[in-house]
C-alpha cells in the first residue's frame, strides 16, 4: 500500500506531493482568469457578419450610410389621346314668337307717344249673378306732362279706370300701353317691375306705415328694392324739400297732420321718378287748407318738374287744376273739358267756370 508524503507546507495530494504554497496560488489564478474570460464571451455582443461593399455603378450617386435606397420602377410617359374631331350639328332655327297683333288704333297710339294710353277698355264684374260692366269701351291717351282731372257721379267707373290703367286691374277686354309697351304681353314678375318704376299712386288714405318716420316713409320703394341708404340719401332730400316737409322730416305719421302725411305719400310716390302720377281722390280725407295745398304741390309738380298726373275727384276746384277734364258717365266718357278755352268772366275763377260746365252737363 502506497502512501502519499508530506510536505514542508503540510500539503498532501493523493499520488504526489506539492512542495510549495506558490504553485498552489499560481493554479488558483489561472482558475479565475479561464472563468472571466468565459463570462465576458458570453456578454460581448455579436457583430453582424457584413457583406463586402461594392464600388456604385456608373451614372448612379452612392447612397449616404446608414439610409436605405428604396428601388422606383421607371414611370412610363403618358401621352395624351388625339381628340376625335367632330363636326358640331347643326341647331334648328327657332321660331319667331308672334307679336301681338295690334289694330291701326292702337298703332296710331304708339306713333303718337304718350306716356299712358288706354285702347277699347271693357271692364265686368259679377254682382249677385249679373254681370255688371264698370268700363264700356273706354279709349283715352295721356300726353307726357300733362295733367288730367276724372270726374262723373258715384259708379260712372271713375276709380276703376284708374286702375286698370295703373295695371291694379286687368281689363276683360281692351289694351293698356306704359310708353308704348303692351302691359298684356308682360308676365306677373315684369308687370310687377313696370308698375313699381313707372307709375306713382297717391290715394285718399295715406297708407304710411306707422313705425316709420317721414324720411323712412319716403325711403320706402328704395328699401323695398334692396338699395343702401348712401344710395337714396341724396333722393330723400330733394323730395323732402320738393313736398316742404324739412323740418317734419324725423316725426312718425302720428306726429304729422292729415295735409303733411299726404305730402309723405306724394314724396313716396316720386321716389323712383315715375313716368305717371295716379291720384285716386287726393284731397278726399283733408279739409279745405291741406286740400289746396296739396293740389298746388300737384300743379307745381307738373309745371316745373314736367311730371304727368292723372287725378280722380269729385270735387269741381280740385279738378279746376287739371289741363283737361274727362267726364264719365255709365262707364263711358260723356264730355271732355278744356279749362283754360273758357273765356271767364271778370272776378271769376278757374274753379267756377268748371262748375258752370258741370251744371250743363249733368243737367
Amino acid at each position: 500500500m502506497q502512501s502519499g508524503g508530506v510536505g514542508r507546507d503540510g500539503a498532501v495530494e493523493e499520488g504526489r506531493l506539492i512542495n510549495s504554497s506558490d504553485q498552489v496560488e499560481d493554479m488558483a489564478g489561472k482558475s479565475a482568469k479561464t472563468k472571466r474570460g468565459v463570462v465576458a464571451a458570453r456578454r460581448a455582443p455579436v457583430k453582424a457578419k457584413t457583406k463586402a461593399k461594392l464600388p456604385p455603378k456608373k451614372g448612379k450617386a452612392a447612397s449616404p450610410p446608414g439610409r436605405r435606397v428604396l428601388k422606383t420602377r421607371p414611370v412610363a410617359t403618358l401621352r395624351p389621346k388625339p381628340k376625335a374631331i367632330s363636326t358640331p350639328k347643326p341647331k334648328p332655327a327657332k321660331a319667331p314668337k308672334p307679336k301681338p297683333i295690334q289694330d291701326e288704333a292702337a298703332a296710331d297710339l304708339n306713333a303718337a307717344g304718350p306716356v299712358l294710353a288706354g285702347l277699347d277698355l271693357v271692364k265686368e264684374y259679377t254682382s249677385d249673378g249679373t254681370p255688371v260692366r264698370a268700363l264700356d269701351g273706354i279709349s283715352i291717351d295721356v300726353p307726357r306732362g300733362a295733367f288730367i282731372s276724372i270726374m262723373g257721379p258715384s259708379g260712372s267707373g271713375k276709380s276703376t279706370l284708374l286702375h286698370v290703367l295703373g295695371t291694379l286691374d286687368a281689363p276683360t277686354s281692351g289694351e293698356v300701353f306704359l310708353e308704348g309697351q303692351p302691359m298684356s304681353t308682360l308676365k306677373d314678375k315684369a308687370l310687377s317691375l313696370a308698375r313699381r318704376h313707372k307709375i306713382g299712386f297717391v290715394f285718399q288714405f295715406f297708407s304710411l306705415v306707422p313705425v316709420l318716420s317721414a324720411e323712412e316713409n319716403v325711403a320706402l320703394p328704395a328699401i323695398i328694392d334692396g338699395v343702401r341708404p348712401n344710395g337714396y340719401k341724396e333722393r330723400v332730400e330733394e323730395l323732402i324739400s320738393v313736398v316742404g316737409l324739412g323740418d317734419r322730416r324725423s316725426n312718425l305719421p302720428s306726429q304729422l297732420s292729415g295735409g303733411q302725411q299726404q305730402r309723405v305719400a306724394v314724396a313716396r310716390a316720386l321716389f323712383l321718378k315715375p313716368a305717371v302720377l295716379l291720384c285716386d281722390e287726393p284731397t278726399g280725407n283733408l279739409d279745405s287748407r291741406n286740400s289746396l295745398e296739396i293740389l298746388n304741390l300737384l300743379k307745381d309738380l307738373q309745371t316745373n318738374h314736367g311730371q304727368t298726373v292723372v287725378m280722380v275727384t269729385h270735387d269741381p276746384r280740385a279738378a279746376s287744376f287739371g289741363d283737361e277734364i274727362i267726364y264719365l258717365r255709365d262707364g263711358s266718357i260723356a264730355e271732355r273739358f278744356d279749362p283754360s278755352s273758357v273765356k271767364r268772366k271778370r272776378g271769376e275763377d278757374r274753379a267756377q267756370s268748371v262748375l258752370a260746365w258741370l251744371q250743363t252737363v249733368e243737367a
